[in-house]
């Protein structure tokens, strides 16, 4: 098989549904080449998952976008750095979910070509490591501007460490990521089936 796909872990949780996956990539003094994608080999591994848009973006250094979800239409999504490196992040926000409220970070580097595949029903953002980052990430829904939604980056309870991968980070946001509100724990989120419970 092309992909070696990893489960996810917080601490001793595992985080159902969220995979690193680590393509073969085969290179000589020419380049390399490597299947980004392949539903037959995904499906075999047990995500039986449909693409409906490709999304590519491209940022600086310290550019941080997040923390992203939509409510009535949830994304899963497969992301990679094609060029940088960038430390990705997710946040599971399915009630009823062992790993509800948990995170997950992995650095995402397009000399590894290493991807993520997060499912509906979490929040996503990642911080741009090197000088410069372009971005992709295939999705099994479409963007929905009326369904947006998010959290704060820096939440207290969620507790990303972002000092981690940068230890003086000062991250630059858009404004409406600035403003996004902070994780309840009671709030209104998703099932266990991904669903928008509603407000």
């Amino acid at each position: 098989m092309p992909f070696d796909f990893k489960k996810c872990k917080s601490g001793n949780i595992e985080i159902p549904g969220l995979y690193e996956i680590q393509p073969k990539v085969f290179g000589d003094k020419r380049g390399y080449f490597f299947e980004v994608y392949s539903e037959k080999d995904f499906f075999e591994a047990g995500l039986k998952i449909k693409f409906v848009q490709d999304n590519q973006s491209s940022s600086t250094k310290g550019v941080l976008r997040g923390l992203h979800f939509q409510t009535r239409h949830p994304q899963g999504k497969l992301v990679r750095a094609v060029s940088g490196q960038v430390y990705d992040v997710a946040v599971d926000l399915r009630k009823g979910s062992p790993s509800f409220g948990k995170y997950y970070g992995v650095i995402l580097d397009s000399e590894k070509q290493n991807q993520f595949y997060i499912p509906e029903g979490f929040a996503h953002g990642f911080y741009v490591l090197s000088d410069s980052a372009v971005f992709a990430y295939k999705c099994t829904d479409f963007y929905d501007p009326q369904g947006e939604g998010g959290l704060m980056w820096n939440d207290p309870t969620i507790g990303i460490d972002w000092a981690s991968v940068a230890p003086d980070i000062s991250p630059l946001l858009s404004e409406k990521d600035g403003k996004h509100p902070a994780f309840d724990v009671n709030g209104s989120y998703f099932d266990s089936n991904a669903k928008w419970i509603g407000e």
